[in-house]
């Protein structure tokens, strides 16, 4: 008992000794936190006697309550004395406010920019039919697309969509050609998270369908766009591909901006960065929303609009832009 009359002189001793309303939560820290001293000494319990548990429990949880009390006053007087010393002709502190997310400011430059050109905008679920992903879109059973690995897949044959170009097959079954549209939005993969990729990022597909549309207004179409989004000194290729729902195929690259084209661990040493896929419409995807492909042509294209914002901000981690960190968000 002689032991615990000093421990508790002690720390009564050091909370009084408190001259701030931040000593004092301090020393609550320190004494009745989870790892507090005076928290712990309960933990020594099991150790004791049985005959002299009570009388130590007892003890301890005295003390825990005089401990509490006393701080509580001493936050009671050190929180007047903080009111009374208030200056109230001081100028006053203005609140933080937000700033225009930077994916939000690239959307709305992609949809001027399109809308300029005769696109309209439209839309879809995010939550999709294996038949509007994959099936309309020309992607046979054994596409890798089409495995766990790849896609988010939930109950009844539903998954959280892949891309957006599921919007381009709703809107071709809701009418007839000629369509131009765009339909920016979120899409969903099983993807491993790094510097260039995560499994939650936005897309914007585009699409283009009437009488004699040919693959060089595609690609004129794709140009203009980034000549107007990051300049006319823009160094755009497209290199050849293979894509399900498109034929001929192409994907979109802009040199980087990191490493002026040199190679980066960015571009992964290439000196380009890839943005997009795109292509003339198949003639498949026409004949399953009842088009006549002998008739009408197309072309379409997908942009990762996380990828150009990289581009047009010198961003160079995309996991930047979903975490949250006002370091980060209060440059825009």
């Amino acid at each position: 008992m002689n032991g615990l009359l000093e421990i508790k002189k002690r720390i009564l001793d050091d909370i009084v000794s408190s001259g701030s309303y931040t000593e004092t939560e301090e020393k609550r820290i320190k004494y009745l936190s989870k790892k507090g001293e005076i928290t712990l000494l309960f933990g020594q319990i099991k150790d004791i006697e049985p005959e002299n548990r009570k009388e130590f429990g007892q003890f301890v949880n005295d003390l825990r309550t005089e401990a509490f009390d006393l701080i509580n006053s001493l936050k009671e007087k050190y929180s007047e004395t903080s009111a009374e010393t208030i200056d109230l002709t001081l100028p006053g502190k203005l609140p933080g406010s937000g700033s225009y997310h930077p994916l939000n400011m690239i959307r709305d430059d992609l949809k001027k920019i399109f809308r300029k050109m005769g696109f309209s905008v439209a839309t879809g679920p995010e939550v999709e039919t294996e038949y509007y992903i994959f099936d309309a879109l020309n992607m046979p059973s054994w596409h890798p697309a089409r495995k766990t690995t790849d896609s988010l897949f939930l109950s009844e044959g539903k998954l959280l969509r892949t891309e957006t170009s599921s919007v381009q097959i709703r809107t071709m079954e809701k009418g007839k050609p000629p369509f131009r549209i765009i339909a920016p939005g979120r899409v969903y993969r099983n993807e491993k998270e790094n510097a260039t990729h995560t499994a939650m990022f936005s897309q914007c597909e585009g699409l283009y369908v009437n009488r004699g549309v040919s693959f060089s207004e595609l690609k004129g179409t794709l140009k203009e766009f980034f000549k107007i989004l990051y300049g006319k000194d823009t160094v755009i290729r497209f290199r050849p591909h293979y894509f399900p729902f498109t034929e001929p195929s192409a994907e979109v690259d802009v040199s980087c901006f990191k490493c002026k084209g040199k190679g980066c661990s960015l571009c992964k040493r290439s000196g380009w960065l890839e943005l997009g896929g795109c292509g003339m419409v198949h003639p498949k995807l026409l004949e399953n929303v009842g088009i006549d492909s002998e008739e009408f042509t197309g072309f379409a294209f997908g942009l990762g609009i996380e990828r150009l914002a990289m581009l047009k901000y010198g961003v160079n981690d995309i996991r930047d832009f979903t975490e949250n960190d006002l370091r980060f968000l209060d440059q825009f």
